[in-house]
Parts: C-alpha cells; sequence; structure tokens
C-alpha cells in the first residue's frame, strides 16, 4: 500500500468515525456482570478501510481505531491486545477478500465478507479474550453476542455496501 495524502487523509477519516462510532455513541451490555456485549457501528468503517484501500490500510485503521479510541475513552476497563488484535482484522479480513473486487460488488459478497470477519472477530476472538480479561465462560458469554449480531450484519452489510459505492460513484473511476 502507497500511503499517499488523499489515502492517509481518508484512512484518518475513517478512524475518527470509527471512534466516535464505538467510544462515543456505542453502548455496553452487562452479561452475568460483566460489560460483556458493546453494541456499536464502529466496525464499519475499519470495513469500509479494509474494502477501499486495502488489506493494510484496513488493519492500519482497526489497530489506529483501538488504541487511540482506548487513549481518549477506556469504558472504565483494562487494555488488553487482544481487543486491538481484533480490530486490525475487522479491517484486514474484508480488505483481503473484497479489495479486488471494491468495484462491482454485490450485496452478497460484502454479507459473506462481513459475516466470515464478524464470525472471527466479533463472535469467536473478542468472546475468547473477554474469557480470559474476566473469567467468565466462554458459553456463558457467547449466546448473547451471536444475539446482538442478527441485528448488526445485515446493517453493517447494506451500510459497507451503500457507502462503498457512493466512494467509487464520487471517484469515477479516479485511483484511490
Amino acid at each position: 500500500m502507497q500511503l499517499r495524502a488523499r489515502v492517509a487523509a481518508n484512512l484518518g477519516l475513517l478512524t475518527a468515525v470509527s471512534i466516535v462510532l464505538t467510544r462515543v455513541l456505542g453502548f455496553v451490555v452487562p452479561i452475568a456482570g460483566v460489560g460483556a456485549l458493546r453494541l456499536s457501528f464502529g466496525e464499519v468503517p475499519i470495513m469500509l478501510a479494509g474494502v477501499l484501500f486495502g488489506p493494510a490500510g484496513g488493519a492500519l485503521t482497526g489497530l489506529a481505531a483501538d488504541l487511540i479510541g482506548y487513549v481518549i475513552n477506556t469504558h472504565g476497563g483494562p487494555f488488553f491486545p487482544g481487543f486491538t488484535l481484533s480490530a486490525a482484522l475487522t479491517g484486514l479480513i474484508p480488505g483481503l477478500l473484497l479489495y479486488r473486487k471494491r468495484s462491482k460488488l454485490s450485496v452478497l459478497q460484502v454479507g459473506a465478507a462481513v459475516l466470515f470477519t464478524d464470525l472471527i472477530t466479533g463472535v469467536l476472538l473478542n468472546t475468547l479474550w473477554l474469557t480470559i480479561m474476566f473469567s467468565q465462560g466462554f458459553f456463558v458469554l457467547l449466546p448473547m453476542r451471536l444475539l446482538a449480531r442478527l441485528v448488526t450484519l445485515p446493517l453493517y452489510t447494506i451500510t459497507v455496501v451503500w457507502v462503498s459505492r457512493a466512494y467509487q460513484a464520487y471517484l469515477g473511476g479516479q485511483e484511490m
């Protein structure tokens, strides 16, 4: 990835949007006395970074959003590097799956990529990190986290498709 001024500015903007959506507009739902479920749309800008600017851009955006977001607002919890890894993977995986096809993405392609990404990062890895941090059972936390994904997955998919198409139309075939 060549980090030109336009790309750096766009990645910075997506990082800022992710931080606001996660740390300011998101909220935490306690499960079994632990803040185990954060509902937000902070993953969408990270996925968009991967789709529009490639796997490295997505991973960089996820990494920056998690680290800077934690410094701004910890949500009262300790820092855990596993969540930073999950955030980086949230941008990396859609970038690997969709970046080369970004000019002609179908809803089905994006939906499959969002589902795969969210199952790996949001459901499996983040549940594992919470289990390690708070000594709660993995399968105690898992059902509520899966239930939340039934709501977020279609919304993430629609948003990623809509914004990526709008961005492609805005560029009008120019190189990013």
